[in-house]
């Protein structure tokens, strides 16, 4: 899959966002008996797009598990549930770059989760999302003119995580209460064989956040540089 392919096509796209407000403050969609356990993300094979603010692996590791926590940590139930996210590859709207050629803002993360108890993946593959900054006033002409690097980074990780949280929404099998065992997506996925021990899943009871992170989606290679419109007369400044 060419990641960074879609990255740049998305990235030059000016309306296909809807503008999200924060709905942090409201109470959270239904997840049955869940409880955040691990709060894994891995940003170490992340790809950025050529016209882009550049952003290290450690500073979308940090971003991301904050908007994890963020998110997920105002669930009380009483299982806990691992979350594992690979930031794959992203597009940070430059600043000094002219109103047609202005690139969006985008970001592409792949997600996982486990119930901890039994150490079962829930989900026979990873699920990809493609999140953008959101469309408003700041963003139109391209958000690298009107925001800070670390705020499109929070806006975008804010925008994956609640895609991530509308997913597991949709399995409702996953997070059964009264302690039932949660029914992972596929057969394939029960766990009935024992996995080796340098890929068996992350438990919260005796690891801690730093060990098992799910492996980062494979590299791909990056697109060629996307040639800057000429405008006629004067540019923003």
């Amino acid at each position: 899959m060419l990641i960074l392919r879609r990255v740049a096509l998305f990235a030059g796209l000016s309306m296909l966002a809807a503008c999200a407000g924060n709905d942090l403050e409201e109470p959270p969609v239904p997840l049955g008996d869940f409880a955040l356990g691990l709060n894994i993300v891995v940003a170490d094979n992340v790809q950025k797009v050529p016209i882009s603010r550049e952003a290290s692996a450690e500073e979308w590791e940090a971003v991301m598990k904050e908007a994890v926590a963020a998110r997920f940590g105002r669930y009380e139930g009483s299982r806990l549930y691992n979350i594992g996210i690979s930031v794959d590859g992203y597009a940070l709207a430059p600043p000094g770059i002219p109103v047609v050629a202005a690139p969006k803002s985008v970001l592409v993360i792949t997600a996982n989760i486990w119930d901890d108890a039994t150490q079962t993946k829930l989900n026979p593959e990873g699920e990809q999302f493609t999140v953008f900054e959101g469309m408003s006033g700041d963003t139109v002409i391209g958000s690298g003119l009107t925001r800070t690097k670390k705020k499109q980074m929070e806006v975008l990780s804010y925008n994956a995580v609640k895609r991530v949280e509308a997913w597991l929404a949709q399995h409702p099998e996953w997070f059964p209460t009264g302690g039932a065992v949660p029914v992972p997506a596929t057969a394939e996925t029960t766990g009935a064989a024992v996995a080796p021990a340098a890929v068996t899943a992350p438990t919260a009871a005796t690891t801690t956040a730093t060990t098992a992170a799910p492996k980062p989606a494979k590299a791909v290679p990056l697109p060629p540089p996307q040639p800057i419109v000429p405008i006629p007369g004067p540019s923003l400044p």
